[in-house]
């Protein structure tokens, strides 16, 4: 059921030439006038993006703000700034991101649904996060109910981030002992030989998307002496074999890019106490020609096998820069038009 906003009034203006506007009034309760500032932002920034996204006017004075434009625009931004108002209590920063993200949501019972969730918050030693949308939020709540987790969906989903949220509140929660963080050796474009180090040094470039995460959530200084006391281990996928883990949290990431064998193989080193996320992209594989994705191969094998899950996120998901979701969805629609060469 649609949100109604509290607290409002509203008023039609409309002639035969010009297309029907109303005018809505919201007031913002309680009152805190650095709340309020948050949510406006440095010159009201906050407001203007939501005007520009929305086209409509909006002032306010106080806690009570004047909406105007089109009857639906100006429903769905009282109920943003309201959500928007209730995320200001926890000290979150309102951002650009964080705005488009409400912004996008599909639909007004989406936002209802979010600000029901907040069972799926995520508490790191220096970040609280909570999933943005339907799917973030079903894949956080399968991670703590399920052993075996996969995310599949575009780059900028969430899909990696939220693991190692996961992962990190599990360490700190004591639920786990350790993280291991697992990458396959593929190269992507470029060659791996050309690069110092042994294999594991080879492959630690291509797992900063987690270390940043990481470094976000718990400190870079932290990070270093979990790692230099093997709490966190970097462990690229050709390490695994022969392994047995238990009580530790597992992210399998760019999965896309393991053969059957390899999944097969990584699957069967989960332990007692052990939960495992599986991420991965399956329109950017980069295995060698005639080679299947183990990724591709395991969504049909363990589809409906109690105790793992799989959440599948589209370009809705994609929490990234506005034009992110709109390459992803240009090259969906490109690929779909296009036959297989």
């Amino acid at each position: 059921m649609p949100i109604k906003p509290e607290n409002t009034a509203i008023t039609a203006e409309h002639t035969e030439h010009k297309p029907k506007t109303v005018t809505e009034t919201l007031l913002l309760s309680p009152e805190d006038h650095g709340r309020l500032a948050r949510l406006c932002g440095a010159c009201n920034d906050n407001l203007r993006l939501i005007e520009t996204y929305l086209s409509v006017s909006i002032t306010y004075q106080g806690c009570r703000f004047t909406i105007k434009g089109g009857e639906k625009a100006c429903t769905q931004a009282s109920a943003i700034i309201r959500h928007l108002y209730r995320e200001t209590e926890s000290d979150t920063e309102i951002n650009p991101e964080l705005i488009q993200l409400y912004v996008r949501e599909a639909g007004l019972d989406e936002l209802d649904k979010h600000s029901r969730n907040a069972d799926t918050q995520i508490k790191t030693p220096k970040l609280h996060i909570r999933p943005r949308s339907g799917n973030q939020s079903d894949y956080v709540k399968s991670i703590k109910t399920h052993d075996i987790n996969f995310g599949i969906g575009p780059a900028g989903t969430g899909k990696t981030y939220l693991a190692v949220a996961c992962a990190v509140e599990a360490l700190n929660n004591e639920t786990v002992e350790r993280i291991l963080l697992v990458r396959p050796a593929v190269e992507a474009g470029e060659k791996l030989g050309f690069l110092p180090g042994d294999l594991a040094q080879k492959v630690d470039p291509y797992l900063r998307p987690l270390y940043d995460a990481l470094y976000e959530m718990v400190g870079v200084e932290n990070v270093s002496k979990m790692i230099d006391r093997n709490i966190i281990e970097i462990a690229p996928l050709a390490f695994m074999r022969g392994r047995t883990l238990n009580r530790a949290f597992i992210i399998l990431d760019e999965s896309q890019n393991t053969t059957r064998e390899q999944m097969k193989m990584f699957l069967t080193r989960i332990g007692f106490g052990s939960t495992a996320v599986i991420t991965g992209d399956i329109t950017q594989i980069d295995l060698a020609k005639g080679q299947a994705s183990g990724l591709t191969h395991v969504s049909s094998v363990l589809s409906g096998v109690p105790g793992i899950s799989f959440t599948r996120f589209t370009s809705k998901d994609v929490v990234r820069h506005p034009l992110v979701q709109r390459i992803v969805e240009a090259y969906d629609r490109h690929e779909n038009n296009t036959p297989d060469s």
